[in-house]
């Protein structure tokens, strides 16, 4: 009988390594997926504030929205530990560009214009994209950290616990927003 009982916990003890293996290896993933997400959402602000200061030095503009435009796109730029208040001041800028009476008549014609403009709408829904999927991914990960085993075993290393990143990155008035994909940024004001 002793033999019986001896297998028994030996197959039980198996059974708890693989399934503690199987969620250290989910976090593990689970962070892999942070990382990613978190660069992708790098590129896309980095590409969106290069946008911008490409729109600001064009010509298009008038000289003190270009410097305004220009000063919160390099703010954006060149922050680095805590990037949510000047993307989202960037963000606000450029909807006080749009917001501008008769903007894009006065752009009509003139070479270029409309490629940067179709160019930076590109890159502020490519923000809002990836700051969802990041989002998202924080939410997932802090949820699996979270779990009881996750805590007692301490499975997710040093891993520092991820932070929601959160800015406007709405190019219209937050008013101006009605129905369906209402939240997805766009420059047709």
């Amino acid at each position: 009988m002793t033999a019986v009982i001896a297998i028994v916990v030996v197959a039980l003890l198996a059974m708890l390594g693989v399934y503690i293996s199987w969620r250290a290896g989910r976090l593990d993933r689970l962070h892999a997926r942070l990382d990613a997400a978190r660069f992708a959402l790098d590129a896309a602000l980095v590409r969106r504030s290069s946008t911008a200061l490409e729109l600001a030095s064009s010509g298009l503009l008038d000289p003190a929205t270009s410097v305004l435009l220009a000063g919160a796109a390099h703010d954006a730029r060149s922050a680095s530990d805590n990037r949510e208040m000047p993307e989202s001041d960037l963000t606000r800028a450029l909807r006080a560009v749009f917001s501008q009476p008769d903007f894009r008549t006065l752009l009509a014609g003139r070479d270029g214009a409309e490629e940067l403009l179709t160019e930076l709408e590109s890159a502020s829904h490519q923000v809002f994209l990836a700051r969802k999927f990041y989002n998202d991914a924080v939410a997932v990960t802090r949820v699996a950290r979270k779990r009881w085993l996750a805590v007692a075993l301490h499975l997710a290393g040093t891993a520092p616990m991820p932070e929601f990143f959160e800015i406007d990155d709405s190019l219209v008035p937050n008013g101006d927003r009605a129905g369906p994909g209402a939240d997805i940024p766009h420059l047709t004001i």
